[in-house]
């Protein structure tokens, strides 16, 4: 996982969000509330279908108006294999990683996951994640 990535709240531009996903050269970013408890997701791909392919102005708006509002999580010590299930069963790229109290300390993405699984697990996520988007509910 990527720990202690970097995070955003609700009213952060949609600008410094997306500097902040190319100065990281990340896709995603947890959105967090005052406690680090994390609220959703912001991604690259949000940004682009939700602001600008709807001619938004990235400029003016804010993560709030292009997050997912919810999201999967799994705690710290969640195995790779019940991640990879969660994965596959929420249909997410990524998931947020909480600690004991729930707040945000990493990201888990499928390619993290691709460096420590077999090539046939790793073709099985990536074929499950795909095969149908659904809205992902929060797991802990």
């Amino acid at each position: 996982m990527t720990e202690n990535p970097v995070t955003c709240m609700p009213d952060t531009s949609i600008q410094q969000a997306a500097q902040w996903m190319v100065d990281g050269d990340c896709g995603a970013l947890p959105v967090v509330d005052i406690d680090n408890k994390p609220l959703g997701v912001i991604t690259d791909r949000d940004i682009t279908c939700r602001i600008v392919a709807q001619g938004k102005d990235p400029y003016s708006l804010h993560v709030n108006d292009a997050m997912t509002h919810s999201t999967a999580t799994v705690y710290r010590d969640t195995s790779l294999e019940d991640c990879r299930d969660l994965m596959e069963e929420n249909q997410v790229r990524r998931m947020i990683v909480i600690d004991d109290e729930g707040a945000v300390c990493g990201m888990i993405s499928q390619a993290d996951l691709a460096q420590h699984m077999q090539a046939e697990d790793t073709a099985e996520l990536v074929r499950e994640v795909s095969a149908h988007t659904n809205t992902p509910s929060m797991i802990h």
